[in-house]
């Protein structure tokens, strides 16, 4: 590879390429002089695709032969969703850019009511987010929860095809591939907050390579980045993963930000959650302390049996 080019990784799902082909375009409209071309790389969360993820290891199975590649020097640059990123990073790999950030609200594809309120008692929804099921059934414990895996538009289709009530999707994934006349409702945070980093990219580089930070510079979205800082300092204190119900939004307005976060039993029996205000500046210690103060109500023990029984299974 050249100087005048540049090799970005990415899942080949249609929702990863739409990510990919932005990032680049973005590069080329500030650097019309490189070469930029995408690589196609499959991850074990590809290929995993009828097992819930926190059955199989969670988020980072969307990522690890990406920053292997990277590591390896076959790619100069990652595009990821953010919530499909780990607390951690490998030795050596770091996030160089977050773009700014689309709708971050879960969405919901009903096929007769337009609001969850209006679901029938027992009614089907499909999610395999144990955020969103712990959320809804502490909501609607009689709801009937199935388990949806697959690219957007396959969900989508599953509503019909499994004869399922509703499907609740990101609302950015769904307005990045077009289906936005599809969404029924977005989901007000009050009712279902949304995943860690939820409708945000996250661009991964290796922490040495300054040519690439430099060429990232004018696509970073300081303000998105202030408040994925938050809600990964929240997640990274509870240490959760995709077998805990985690979920953490926070939000910019004039000079104070806010985070909300949430905790809760898989069954949604029980959960926590709570909001901080603050200046975006502090925006890790925002989300280090709110995770604190939900440990001291009992989120702690909640996180840790879950993974314990993960790990056991």
């Amino acid at each position: 590879m050249t100087e005048a080019s540049i090799r970005i990784g990415t899942r080949g799902s249609k929702l990863a390429l739409w990510q990919a082909n932005w990032v680049k375009d973005r590069i080329l409209e500030h650097h019309p002089e490189l070469s930029v071309e995408l690589l196609v790389i499959k991850t074990s969360g590809d290929k995993i695709l009828d097992v819930p993820l926190a059955k199989v290891g969670g988020k980072g199975l969307f990522v690890k032969e990406i920053e292997e590649a990277m590591l390896a020097g076959d790619i100069h640059l990652a595009v990821h969703s953010m919530k499909d990123m780990p607390g951690e990073f490998p030795e050596g790999l770091c996030i160089a850019a977050v773009p700014i950030r689309e709708n971050p609200l879960d969405a919901l594809l009903a096929r007769k009511v337009s609001c969850i309120e209006q679901l029938p008692a027992g009614a089907a929804i499909g999610t395999s987010s144990l955020r969103r099921a712990s959320q809804l059934l502490h909501l609607r414990p009689d709801l009937k929860i199935l388990p949806l895996r697959g690219n957007i538009d396959t969900r989508i289709r599953k509503l019909e095809t499994e004869k399922l009530d509703a499907v609740i999707l990101a609302a950015a994934g769904i307005k990045r591939l077009g289906f936005t006349a599809r969404i029924t409702a977005e989901i007000d945070p009050e009712t279902i907050l949304p995943a860690v980093g939820q409708g945000a990219l996250c661009i991964e580089a290796r922490k040495d390579d300054t040519r690439i930070f430099n060429l990232l510079a004018e696509i970073h979205h300081p303000q998105t980045a202030f408040t994925v800082a938050a809600e990964r300092a929240f997640l990274k204190r509870l240490q959760g993963g995709c077998q805990v119900p985690i979920a953490a939004f926070a939000q910019i307005r004039g000079q104070e930000m806010t985070i909300d976060g949430m905790v809760a039993e898989t069954d949604g029996s029980v959960l926590f959650r709570d909001r901080l205000h603050g200046s975006p500046k502090e925006a890790k210690q925002l989300g280090t302390e709110l995770a604190e103060r939900l440990i001291e109500r009992g989120a702690g023990d909640i996180v840790q049996r879950l993974i314990e029984e993960a790990q056991q299974q």
